[in-house]
C-alpha cells in the first residue's frame, strides 16, 4: 500500500504546485494592493479555516452569537453552502434548509433573534444586508477566511487538533485552501476539538509548531455535548441504555458516533455524505433499518445540522411516529481561555462602535 500511496502523491504533487501558485498570487494581488480590500464602518468578524471542511467552525459561531446577542443586533453571514437559490437572502419564517443552506438554517433555529443572511459575495452581501437591516450592529462572517475582498475587524482561524494546519498539504495533495503561510492573517487561532485533558506541556508545544506572530493569539477548545432533544416538541430527552440508530451527514462523524456509543445500549449508523440532502429514499431507509432493528427501547439520534434537512420531509417522519432526537454541541474554552477570548472579542466591538459613533457624531457638527 506504501509504495500506491507514494504514487500518488508524486502524481497530485504537480497539480498542487498549479493550484499553490495561483493561491499564491492571488493572495499577493491583495496584499500589494492591486486588488482592494474593503473596509465597513460595521464591525466584522470572519470565523473560517485554511483546510476543507470539519473543523467545527459552526459551534464556534455559535458560540460568538452568545457572546454578543443581548448586547448588539448580530447577524451571520454565510454563503449558504448547497443551497437551492443564489443571490442574497434573509431568513425568515418561511425559510428552510433548501432556501439558506443547512448551517444558517441551524442559527435561525437555535437563535430566534438573530439576523440571518446568505449570499455568495460578501462585498455586495454586506452593504444588501445593512440597507435591509440597518439596525444590525455586528457581522459574523461564516466560513469567510479566503474571501479577501473584504477586510475583517477580526480574523478568527480555526484548525483540527488532531490534523492542525502545519501538518496539512495544500490541495489536492492535502485538505489545505491555500498554503500554510496564511495562517498569519489571523488575529486568534483556535486548536478545535481538543481532547478534553489536553495538558498544558501538550497546549505549549502545539502553539510553538503553530509558531504564532506577536500580534496572535491561541486558544484551544473542546466539544461539549448537550442533552438530547426532540426533533418537533424540543423536549429534551436521554438516550441513555438506549438502542439508538445514529443518522449523520457530517464530514467527520466519529467523535459524534463515539460519544452517542458511550451512552447508548447498542449502536447502529447511517452515515452519508457532508452536507447530504435527505432524498425519500434515504428517509425509506431510516424507517426500514429501525424496523429491522429486532431491539427494544430504540430511538433515532441525529445531529443539529442534519436535523435542519431532516425538517424537509417533516409531514413524513411525524406521520411514521418514531421518536428522533437531536444532540446539540458547544464549544468550552480550555485552560480557563474564555475570559481572554470574550474581551478581546466584546473588547474590539465596543471600539468599533465607538469610534463609528464619533466620526458620525463629528460628521453631523
Amino acid at each position: 500500500m506504501k509504495p500506491f500511496f507514494s504514487f500518488v502523491k508524486v502524481f497530485l504533487y504537480p497539480f498542487a504546485l498549479i493550484y499553490g501558485a495561483v493561491v499564491w498570487l492571488r493572495n499577493k494581488l491583495y496584499e500589494t494592493g492591486f486588488f482592494s480590500s474593503v473596509q465597513f464602518s460595521v464591525p466584522v468578524i470572519t470565523v473560517g479555516n485554511l483546510s476543507v471542511g470539519g473543523t467545527g467552525k459552526t459551534p464556534h459561531v455559535e458560540y460568538l452569537i452568545r457572546l454578543l446577542q443581548y448586547r448588539y443586533r448580530v447577524a451571520t453571514m454565510s454563503r449558504g453552502y448547497k443551497r437551492r437559490t443564489q443571490g442574497f437572502l434573509l431568513a425568515n419564517a418561511d425559510t428552510n434548509a433548501l432556501r439558506i443552506g443547512d448551517e444558517p438554517m441551524q442559527y435561525h433555529m437555535k437563535f430566534p433573534e438573530l439576523v440571518v443572511s446568505v449570499a455568495e459575495e460578501r462585498i455586495t452581501g454586506i452593504p444588501t444586508l445593512m440597507q435591509r437591516r440597518p439596525d444590525v450592529e455586528v457581522v459574523l462572517l461564516d466560513d469567510a477566511y479566503q474571501h479577501r475582498s473584504v477586510k475583517a475587524g477580526k480574523n478568527i482561524l480555526i484548525t483540527d487538533y488532531s490534523k492542525p494546519f502545519y501538518k496539512d498539504f495544500i490541495l489536492p495533495l492535502g485538505t489545505l485552501r491555500e498554503s500554510r503561510e496564511a495562517y498569519k492573517r489571523a488575529d486568534i487561532i483556535i486548536v478545535s476539538k481538543c481532547p478534553k485533558d489536553l495538558t498544558r506541556q501538550q497546549a505549549d508545544l502545539m502553539i510553538k509548531q503553530i509558531n504564532p506572530l506577536s500580534n496572535q493569539q491561541v486558544f484551544f477548545t473542546t466539544i461539549q455535548y448537550g442533552q438530547p432533544y426532540n426533533l418537533f416538541t424540543g423536549e429534551e430527552v436521554s438516550i441513555k441504555d438506549k438502542n439508538t440508530l445514529i443518522v449523520c451527514c457530517i464530514a467527520k462523524p466519529e467523535p459524534f458516533v463515539n460519544h452517542i456509543a458511550s451512552l447508548a445500549t447498542d449502536t447502529h449508523t447511517l452515515s452519508y455524505a457532508d452536507h447530504h440532502y435527505f432524498l425519500n429514499r434515504d428517509v425509506e431507509e431510516m424507517k426500514e433499518t429501525f424496523a429491522n432493528w429486532d431491539v427494544k427501547n430504540k430511538v433515532i439520534v441525529t445531529t443539529e445540522k442534519d436535523a435542519t434537512r431532516l425538517h424537509l420531509h417533516a409531514d413524513k417522519l411525524q406521520e411514521w411516529g418514531v421518536d428522533i432526537q437531536v444532540m446539540p454541541i458547544q464549544v468550552a474554552f480550555l485552560f480557563n481561555g474564555n475570559d481572554l477570548f470574550d474581551n478581546l472579542i466584546t473588547g474590539y466591538v465596543e471600539k468599533e462602535i465607538s469610534d463609528n459613533n464619533e466620526i458620525t457624531y463629528e460628521e453631523i457638527l
